[in-house]
């Protein structure tokens, strides 16, 4: 009876795994999986250096007036484009008017100073020559003119001066450039003739206008030595509100020393501001040229992998076989990858459906063309502070 459970159990085991056996030689072999593969597109690239600053006025002025007195009459619009010379304010003129009068009259007493002291010394030298006065006496005269004569320099300057009090009563602006609105209206007593006067308005100049950032030592160098070849930096910047780096200027300043504490030096911009939308204070988002145009292999960003610490890419190869390369990136361009090294012009790279491949195992490719994919940027949210202000002190000639 035992013998016969062990031979029917023997049969059962035996026909599971015939059965077993049969469905896995009726199951299809799996196919190749679809992916689009292109060669890299080669062109001319210029890499970029990104920066976050703020525009400045090539020139600030706190308007004083230069003497003091009673504003008269304020002759500009609050906010209107000015001209160097223009006239600002009117302070009344009476009282230098009646200072220069002053020094005018004390320039004539002193001129007739003059003549008498001159008329007395030729009278003693007269006298002289027929023994009648002495040597002491014409030396007294003579020192008599020299000190009217003293008199009368000292007369002049006096009358100068008053002359300029006079016309410093006309506050004229001393740069070209837009007017803010007035801080004193016309009625009001007002000190000058210091930097602690009272500031009637204030004048910036913006055309052109300097746009300042900050940067590493590494683009210091780097753009210090493209200038030493004579290459000129352009740089490209947009606003919070645009999309597109749609002004334009060149590098021209560097400061003469790096921030030990960051390890930044502040770089500055000349930009063209001919309708002077761009005011200071303005955040700006830049781009500055890092070096001369070079060809470049380029590859959709979703073309590339990671493996491990490693960025690769995956090349089919004539048989359908697939294998990763490492690579070495650099930046956007034309919304690709450039790609620095790893790979040749002639591979073929899967651009597409990268997610159904394994290393190893064989595709089923369709090629495809790379074409450069402008895209439109966002507009960035300032989050960094601005550049920190410093003193011009040296130039630097001249934005991925």
């Amino acid at each position: 009876m035992r013998v016969l459970k062990t031979f029917a159990v023997s049969v059962m085991l035996t026909a599971a795994l015939y059965g077993c056996s049969q469905s896995e030689a009726q199951a299809p072999a799996p196919s190749a999986p679809p992916v689009s593969v292109a060669v890299p597109l080669v062109q001319q690239v210029v890499d970029w250096d990104d920066f976050v600053g703020r525009f400045e006025a090539t020139q600030t002025v706190d308007v004083r007036a230069r003497v003091g007195g009673y504003v008269q009459q304020v002759h500009f619009r609050d906010g209107q484009y000015v001209r160097r010379g223009q006239l600002l304010f009117t302070l009344d003129p009476r009282p230098a008017q009646a200072a220069l009068a002053s020094a005018r009259a004390q320039l004539a007493q002193a001129q007739a100073q003059v003549d008498l002291a001159r008329t007395e010394l030729a009278r003693s030298e007269a006298l002289f020559a027929s023994q009648a006065v002495s040597q002491a006496e014409v030396d007294q005269r003579r020192g008599a003119v020299l000190t009217a004569e003293a008199a009368i320099a000292g007369a002049q300057a006096n009358v100068r001066a008053r002359q300029l009090d006079l016309e410093f009563t006309r506050v004229t602006a001393p740069v070209s450039g837009t007017v803010s609105d007035r801080r004193i209206d016309a009625g009001n007593l007002v000190s000058g003739g210091s930097s602690a006067g009272d500031v009637l308005t204030t004048i910036v100049s913006a055309a052109p206008i300097y746009f300042v950032f900050e940067g590493s030592e590494a683009l210091l160098l780097k753009y210090q030595r493209d200038a030493r070849n004579g290459a000129a930096a352009p740089v490209r910047i947009r606003l919070q509100d645009e999309g597109e780096y749609r002004w334009s200027g060149t590098l021209d300043f560097t400061d003469n020393a790096l921030d030990p504490a960051s390890g930044t030096i502040r770089l500055r911009a000349v930009v063209a501001n001919g309708d002077g939308f761009l005011k200071p204070g303005l955040f700006g988002h830049a781009r500055v040229a890092g070096g001369t145009p070079y060809q470049a292999m380029l590859v959709p960003d979703a073309a590339i992998g990671t493996d491990q610490a490693r960025k690769v890419v995956y090349v089919v190869a004539a048989d359908g076989s697939v294998t990763p390369r490492p690579v070495v990136l650099g930046p956007l361009a034309d919304g690709l990858r450039v790609i620095r090294s790893g790979i040749a012009p002639t591979d073929r790279v899967i651009v597409n459906g990268l997610q159904r491949v394994m290393p190893g195992q064989k595709v089923n490719p369709t090629v495809v063309r790379i074409t450069p994919q402008p895209r439109t940027d966002q507009a960035p949210v300032t989050t960094a502070p601005p550049a920190a202000t410093a003193t011009a002190a040296g130039a630097l000639p001249s934005g991925d």
